[in-house]
């Protein structure tokens, strides 16, 4: 019997195939199988690999804009103002310096043509033609001494029996142009207004031409003088010819600043007070008060007042035919106030008022806030507009400016910033893996 080698057996053991190739080839399942083995680990490597890349694209890729809803506060109106016009008489009154507000001067009156007696206000014109013939040239300039005759002193006793204002006028005294001006102007002194309109034009006729010469140059039509005083009752006027009178006189250095003062202090010495008891009342700056008693009483006026520090408002007014004195007073001072009072501030905003809100699609939310407390100006019921103008947030922080609101009235604009009130939180990582679709 024939033994086999043990070692050759071990070898034949080794051999990685059987078969009957003698070159030791691999046979065809061995090969089918490593394959096998490598296509799974191929598979599984871009399995790893593209959730790797799944993850990171979810983790960094921008998220959907969030949801934006704005709602623009209504347009807002203040209460009408009631304007106080006076009751009795005729008037006219014209404000100027808030045209922006009424889309030109504010104009009121009644009786716009009407004639009446200016009684005293006559003294006005009086100065202003006298001026005209003899000017001044300015503040320091006071102008040729007048000395006063027999004549002039005699007509203090005129006067005092007609129940005119007088003061005293002795014979031989002195004072300058300026001076008498004062007289005639503050305390409305009748004697010293005859005298004036003699000295300037050497009689009472000449005065009166010189006077129509001077109505007709600056177009008061209207207004008949037939003495300086006013006294007379055919002194009359319209307030359309007033107005315009009010209009030289303010515009007169020599007459604003006399008129404006509540005392003058003559070269003499002496100190004369301004009759008109409304200067300074709701910002009245002049300029004459005139009466013949019951139902006669009138007013010509200038007045000045802020809407706001460094925006000055002027008026020019008149009444004529005022009850009384007091009656008159009162009626002027109510309609400056009506109209003075129109003037007001309207609150348009708290700040932080809401006006929108931001939610995400991961739940954040946030609202939408007016910034600052807001004001405006108006005159009486003026249209307020509104706009407002946002974008969804950016940095998702509190305090980020996403828009402005601005509010409109008249000449007077306000705005203010619309901000993120609250954090917006970010999304997680487990939002983003989870809503794909939300991403882009």
């Amino acid at each position: 019997m024939e033994r086999s080698d043990p070692l050759t057996d071990f070898g034949d053991l080794l051999r990685p195939d059987d078969g009957p190739d003698a070159g030791g080839t691999p046979s065809a399942p061995r090969r089918g199988a490593r394959i096998a083995w490598i296509v799974a680990g191929s598979l599984v490597l871009l399995l790893v690999l593209g959730a790797g890349g799944y993850v990171a694209w979810c983790l960094t890729a921008p998220v959907v804009k969030p949801t934006t809803t704005v709602a623009t506060p209504p347009a807002l109106a203040a209460d009408p103002v009631t304007v106080l016009a006076p009751t009795d008489g005729i008037y006219a009154l014209e404000i100027e310096g808030a045209d922006a507000y009424w889309g030109g001067p504010a104009v009121w009156n009644a009786g716009l043509d009407e004639r009446r007696p200016i009684a005293s206000i006559s003294k006005l014109i009086t100065a202003m033609v006298v001026l005209d013939a003899h000017p001044l040239s300015g503040p320091s300039d006071s102008g040729p001494t007048i000395t006063f005759s027999k004549a002039d002193a005699d007509l203090y006793d005129k006067y005092y029996l007609l129940g005119a204002t007088i003061m005293e006028m002795p014979e031989g005294s002195s004072l300058t142009e300026r001076d008498v001006l004062a007289a005639l102007l503050l305390p409305s002194a009748s004697n010293y207004a005859e005298a004036f309109a003699n000295w300037a034009f050497g009689s009472q006729s000449g005065f009166r031409s010189a006077t129509a010469d001077w109505l007709s140059a600056h177009g008061l039509s209207s207004t008949t003088i037939v003495e300086p005083t006013g006294i007379n009752a055919e002194n009359t006027s319209t307030p359309r010819d007033m107005m315009t009178l009010a209009r030289l006189a303010a515009a007169d250095e020599t007459i604003a600043s006399i008129a404006g003062s509540q005392t003058v202090v003559l070269s003499t010495g002496l100190s004369v007070s301004n009759t008109n008891d409304m200067l300074g009342v709701d910002g009245i700056t002049g300029l004459k008060t005139g009466n013949l008693g019951l139902g006669t009483y009138n007013l010509l006026y200038t007045a000045a007042f802020e809407v706001t520090p460094g925006t000055p408002v002027t008026a020019i007014g008149v009444t004529l035919g005022g009850a009384t004195r007091t009656s008159l007073d009162a009626a002027v001072q109510r309609f400056l106030e009506s109209i003075q009072s129109g003037f007001q501030t309207v609150p348009l905003s708290s700040a932080g008022r809401n006006v929108g809100h931001v939610t995400t699609p991961w739940g954040s939310e946030a609202d939408l806030v007016i910034r600052d407390e807001s004001s405006i100006l108006v005159w009486s019921d003026t249209p307020i507009t509104v706009e407002m103008n946002t974008s969804p947030p950016t940095e998702f922080r509190d305090g980020e400016v996403v828009g402005s609101i601005t509010w409109t009235a008249g000449p007077n604009t306000v705005s203010s910033d619309v901000v993120v009130r609250g954090d917006i939180r970010p999304p997680d990582a487990a939002w983003r893996l989870t809503h794909p679709d939300q991403l882009g």
